[in-house]
């Protein structure tokens, strides 16, 4: 939230705040994470009354440390991949400034609209991996259940959202020269909230029964493999004139569809070694 207020204010100069382009947004970003780091701690100190937080407490185990980043190591290398993409479809869109203006505007939609799959996912996540701790396949198979269901609320809500009012969106990200392409992108890229929030549960879903590396595949594919090749391929038919510039837009959807299949083989035999055999 604070990410999401401070840009139009930093970015274009709001008050008495400066015009700073995209150094403004960077500051943004940085003060947004610095925020919620401080914000993560004090809640930590003074709600988590079940630990104890006694320097004597923070002893390293390397037992302990090795598990956390068997799972903890492919989610950090999914979340460095957001950055990666951003700034590789920032250089496949050169071409046109007003269209990699466009992008960056509706990332921020896209990421709003996602992080409600992200935020789920991180329910989702503790609660299978505590159902998978005691052994109970009905504990788990319902929360897959219910918590790739809720995921696809959520998400039809966002594209609906999204589809509806793209215009309120562009006012308020204040798009200028650059508002058909926002709006386009908008319609088009919207399309695929709905795969990209039930790849994000199955992300959580692997999270929890010790499966980091489909996640990190999953990742991979959404964030990297497929999405930036894709793009790369329909900027040269747009770059030759023989399409449009909502051809680059496809690759979203085409991109989270793929991923989805793949996540559903995962989530398949993830269950199929791991899930059925217990009681």
């Amino acid at each position: 939230m604070i990410n999401i207020i401070l840009d139009p204010i930093m970015i274009y100069g709001i008050g008495p705040v400066p015009e700073m382009g995209v150094e403004g947004a960077a500051y943004a970003t940085v003060i947004g994470q610095v925020a919620s780091a401080v914000l993560l701690f004090i809640f930590h100190v003074k709600l988590n009354k079940e630990f104890e937080h006694g320097i004597k407490y923070m002893k390293p185990d390397s037992k302990i440390i090795r598990e956390i980043y068997a799972i903890g190591l492919p989610a950090i290398i999914a979340q460095a991949l957001m950055s990666i993409m951003v700034y590789v479809m920032n250089l496949i869109l050169k071409f046109s400034p007003s269209a990699q203006t466009a992008y960056g505007l509706f990332y921020k939609v896209q990421q709003f609209v996602l992080f409600l799959a992200f935020e789920l996912r991180d329910a989702i996540t503790p609660i299978i991996a505590y159902a998978y701790g005691m052994y109970s396949k009905k504990r788990i198979l319902d929360g897959i259940k219910y918590g790739l269901l809720y995921t696809m609320i959520l998400m039809i809500a966002g594209v609906a959202i999204t589809e509806i009012f793209p215009n309120f969106f562009a006012a308020l990200f204040n798009a200028g020269e650059s508002r058909m392409y926002f709006i386009g992108a908008m319609r088009i890229i919207s399309v695929s909230f709905i795969f990209a929030g039930i790849n994000v549960a199955y992300q959580g879903i692997h999270q929890a029964l010790d499966g980091g590396i489909e996640s990190l595949v999953i990742s991979l594919l959404r964030q990297f493999v497929i999405i930036l090749p894709l793009a790369g391929i329909f900027s040269i038919f747009v770059r030759n004139g023989q399409a449009g510039i909502s051809l680059i837009w496809w690759a979203f959807p085409i991109t989270e569809f793929i991923a989805c299949m793949v996540g559903y083989v995962f989530l398949k035999k993830i269950r199929k070694d791991k899930v059925d055999s217990l009681s």
